[in-house]
């Protein structure tokens, strides 16, 4: 069975939020089209950068069409405060290991 596919369509910039628009293809030929938004104060609070709110959207509706199995999610849904924090986090370098030197022959 092949899972359907997700794919980003654009955004729309709001007076409140970001929205972002994906599309998912079933294998069927059938395709229904998935609204997410993200607060602007996010942005500007420098929670979450712009060139990551398509994947923030993107990671949000696997978790909804795979804890929807079988019904789709609602067409419309907002990107939460926990789920951004979520998301920087996880895609946050991390600081480099120091090694200790090794030590020098006599």
């Amino acid at each position: 069975m092949t899972s359907p596919q997700v794919e980003y369509v654009g955004f729309a910039a709001k007076e409140t939020a970001r929205e972002y628009t994906l599309r998912v293809k079933q294998p069927t030929g059938v395709s229904d089209d998935f609204t997410l938004a993200i607060s602007n104060q996010a942005f500007l609070e420098r929670r979450v950068r712009y060139q990551d709110g398509p994947d923030l959207c993107f990671l949000k509706l696997q978790r909804e069409l795979a804890a929807n199995v079988g019904a789709l999610p609602s067409s419309y849904l907002s990107v939460s405060d926990d789920e951004i924090e979520a998301y920087r986090t996880a895609h946050t370098p991390k600081p480099p290991q120091r090694r200790p030197k090794p030590p020098v022959p006599e």
